[in-house]
């Protein structure tokens, strides 16, 4: 990983994305170990983590994980996710947060030295681009080695560097849990293909 010590390094977390990454590859992601890991790298002056919640009868499965991180030193930016039903008549869920994860980009862009985007979302590359003309460098933390590829070609050309999360599985994973799958929000099937 290309990061120097003294540079100020803000992480944006596509929560349903990463989460998406990590089940592929058979792992859990463990907060705290991600949190460590950049904290060793430089100064982390904000850690986002960004998701569509899906809330039924005042109670989201996805409630504990998301008061951990509140607690635990991240950023937790949510909205309520959309309910629909697909051309096949099966309901789906979708929630997208591309927009609030851009704004807070450009936002925080003049304080800081290096982004470190957890997404593969081609959609980001114009964000990317904006970031970087404002002097910060970008690295995207996603993956090509899942079946498909989550990391968008256009998103991996636009930025500095990039870190395949496969490889970054002994430093932040654990063992997936078996008692079963958190409820998430689905990317978009189009976030992270070519």
């Amino acid at each position: 990983m290309a990061f120097y010590t003294d540079e100020k390094i803000a992480l944006f977390i596509d929560g349903a994305n990463l989460y998406s990454a990590a089940k592929s590859m058979d792992f859990d992601i463990d907060y705290k170990k991600l949190l460590d890991v950049f904290r060793s790298r430089g100064r982390l002056i904000r850690a986002y983590y960004y998701t569509a919640t899906i809330e039924r009868d005042d109670y989201s499965a996805l409630r504990p994980l998301l008061d951990w991180l509140d607690y635990n030193g991240y950023h937790v930016v949510t909205k309520p996710a959309k309910e629909f039903v697909d051309r096949e008549g099966r309901k789906r869920t979708k929630g997208n947060m591309d927009m609030e994860m851009a704004v807070d980009m450009l936002d925080i862009a003049d304080h800081i030295d290096h982004i470190v985007l957890f997404s593969g979302d081609g959609d980001f590359r114009a964000i990317v681009k904006a970031v970087q003309a404002k002097g910060c460098r970008v690295t995207v933390v996603s993956s090509q080695k899942t079946k498909p590829p989550m990391l968008a070609d256009e998103l991996r050309r636009q930025a500095d560097n990039i870190i395949d999360m496969a490889d970054m599985a002994d430093m932040v994973g654990r063992a997936r849990r078996a008692h079963g799958d958190l409820p998430m929000v689905e990317p978009d099937d189009d976030d992270y293909h070519e």
